[in-house]
């Protein structure tokens, strides 16, 4: 059985959960597994499923209401314990320094560049590989 990835994508819009599915496909590069989605709509949901385990990387929507995905993955990086790794979706280049506020390990704008997300979504799972 080939092994997989189980990527937890939080936002409120439908839409850009879409958008990210479609622009990882089955997997976002030869070389990781293939990729299994949990979508979450809400922070405790995100929180929930975080609780639970077996995350491997957390794409958070910067502009989802209420709670945007930059203050949760900031209280996600101080509460979960071994967290995973952070991809944050902002909606400016210029919010950049806000992703490193807070914490993000890697940060795209949106809409979603498909190349551009995958290949980011790629580097997170080859890092969590290797300190796995």
């Amino acid at each position: 059985m080939q092994p997989t990835a189980t990527v937890l994508v939080y936002s409120d819009d439908s839409n850009t959960r879409e958008q990210i599915r479609l622009a990882t496909g089955r997997r976002p590069a030869p070389d990781v597994p293939v990729v299994e989605f949990l979508e979450c709509a809400t922070p405790a949901a995100v929180i929930t499923e975080l609780d639970k385990g077996g995350i491997d990387v957390c794409v958070l929507d910067g502009e989802a209401v209420p709670m945007g995905g930059m203050g949760l993955c900031r209280q996600i990086k101080d509460e979960v314990f071994n967290c995973p790794p952070v991809l944050l979706l902002i909606g400016r280049p210029q919010d950049a320094w806000l992703a490193t506020w807070s914490r993000a390990d890697a940060a795209v704008t949106l809409p979603v560049d498909p190349v551009e997300f995958a290949a980011t979504l790629a580097s997170l799972l080859r890092q969590k590989a290797l300190i796995g």
